[in-house]
């Protein structure tokens, strides 16, 4: 069990990067998208530009983490986890503190636990 948790924690972290990119991109200015990031209208129709772009960089996040725990490359995980808490931890100083616990929290948790199992051979 313990060999598929670093993995499976890196997995859970690279979907909710799918969850953050389908909102930004395609539901920012609908009521999900709304609700989800705490927007009013008028905001939401004019940032959705801005939103779409930032959706892209989530996918990109993602990409490299499916990348990274799909080929079993723990360099490539550790890269993009470490990406991930970074902009956590941004996110939650400079837009909101929850952030940390949406982002940075699960992301750091799992970098933790691929850096504590012993590499695959």
């Amino acid at each position: 069990m313990t060999r598929w948790l670093a993995p499976g924690l890196a997995l859970l972290v690279a979907l909710e990067h799918v969850y953050i990119l389908v909102l930004e991109m395609f539901f920012w200015n609908k009521p999900a998208g709304m609700k989800a990031f705490n927007l009013t209208q008028e905001f939401a129709d004019a940032t959705v530009a801005l939103a779409a772009n930032q959706g892209l960089y989530n996918g990109f996040l993602a990409a490299g983490l499916f990348w990274g725990v799909l080929t079993r490359r723990r360099d490539v995980t550790v890269f993009f986890l470490l990406c991930v808490g970074v902009a956590g931890v941004f996110g939650a100083v400079t837009a909101a503190p929850k952030i940390f616990f949406v982002q940075a929290l699960p992301a750091l948790l799992a970098l933790a636990a691929t850096l504590w199992r012993k590499p695959s051979a």
